[in-house]
């Protein structure tokens, strides 16, 4: 049985923030190895819609893909079908083609070889090279001077973008996952759509986890909302294709809260959920640990595109496992050390604390990201109100 907590402190951080206009709406979650014990919204699933946001509603949850596809690598690797320290042109020829970017005359960029092959390894710890435009200026101004497409129009031939480092040598934030999936495809015959359905939201039952929406899910969807001219939220609509030519991921999932957490247990609970076990304890605690082998991670990562992010500070303390942003020290009145946690770019937030045995995700889907007084520190509130609660 799960814990039970009076959540009235936490419904009233979410309700003031969309009060105040910090965020469009919001919808948080929070459970235990045995279940959920907090759930609350506030504010409307559209601006200027009558319909509420709900802990049922459907969001893109953008990044927090990665864990998910992660997961489907890991799967391979504990079969023995994947090898992590093989090159990734192992598995697809293509991506032996992409160079490093090494600056640019004028407005001509400058490529080059990269001095070593990027391993699976690297991908799933963002150490490959590759970056996105907007937390890396070079590529950035690359895609501006060549057309070169990023990732949200859903072309394939985003994923040929150039490296902004030789593998190995820094962590870089970026479309490695996308890649990662693509070589789960390849090992697997199948589609990252399939093998997701059948390795992992499947048999969690995670029925509105999915790359495409069907006409139910559609209408129960959430937009994505931006600041109009008055300051104002205001609907933008999609913004991504509902039918990208591959399966991304690194971003390309939809979900409620009520279906993601229900990963997030199996990930709190070393890898099983009622009976189901996704991944082994030891595959999970490795996960959870350190992978970025002597790499630091960055205190911080400056934006090169404002209006998509705001710059992300982390400070010191941070590091990289599989798929999983980890703090290596306590945070104070939050997590404890060793928690693993991402987010989406349209601020979607989750973290599972093992330590304290729980897990939490928030949501709304607003641009932009961090947006580090509004949707950030609704964030850190929420967690603050929680933890405060258990």
């Amino acid at each position: 049985m799960s814990r039970t907590i009076d959540g009235s402190g936490i419904d009233s951080v979410l309700a003031a923030a969309v009060d105040a206009g910090d965020v469009p709406h919001v919808a948080a979650i929070a459970a235990d190895a045995d279940g959920v014990f907090y759930e609350g919204a506030a504010g409307p699933r559209a601006v200027g819609e009558p319909d509420q946001v709900s802990t049922s509603t459907h969001f893109r949850i953008m990044s927090m893909t990665k864990m998910v596809a992660t997961t489907a690598a890991l799967q391979q690797v504990e079969r023995g079908e994947l090898d992590l320290d093989a090159p990734v042109e192992q598995y697809r020829p293509e991506f032996a083609e992409i160079q490093v970017l090494d600056g640019f005359d004028g407005d001509t960029p400058r490529l080059r070889a990269p001095a070593s092959r990027a391993t699976v390894r690297h991908l799933i710890t963002h150490t490959s090279g590759l970056s996105y435009w907007f937390w890396n200026a070079d590529i950035h101004r690359y895609e501006q001077v060549t057309g070169h497409p990023n990732v949200v129009p859903g072309l394939r031939r985003a994923l040929m973008a150039p490296m902004v480092a030789d593998p190995g040598t820094r962590f870089e934030y970026g479309i490695n996952t996308d890649w990662l999936g693509l070589v789960v495809e390849a090992v697997a015959g199948a589609t990252l759509d399939v093998v997701i359905k059948d390795h992992i939201t499947g048999p969690l039952g995670m029925d509105d986890t999915v790359f495409a929406l069907d006409d139910t899910q559609q209408g129960n969807k959430t937009p994505v909302h931006v600041r109009g001219e008055d300051g104002a939220w205001t609907n933008a609509g999609n913004l991504l294709p509902d039918d990208p030519e591959w399966w991304a991921g690194g971003h390309g999932l939809h979900s409620t809260p009520r279906d993601y957490i229900r990963f997030e247990r199996a990930l709190l609970r070393g890898g099983e959920l009622d009976g189901t076990r996704i991944l082994r304890q030891e595959t999970v605690d490795a996960a959870f640990s350190d992978q970025l082998g002597g790499l630091p991670f960055p205190e911080e990562i400056a934006t090169a595109d404002p209006a998509t992010t705001d710059v992300l500070h982390l400070g010191p303390g941070w590091t990289w496992g599989y798929g999983l942003l980890l703090n290596t020290e306590d945070v104070p009145g939050r997590r404890r050390a060793w928690s693993g946690a991402w987010a989406g770019l349209l601020n979607t937030h989750f973290w599972i604390d093992r330590s304290t045995g729980i897990c939490a995700s928030i949501y709304t889907n607003s641009l932009p990201f961090i947006s580090e007084h509004e949707a950030w520190k609704l964030y850190g509130d929420f967690e603050s109100a929680l933890y405060a609660a258990l």
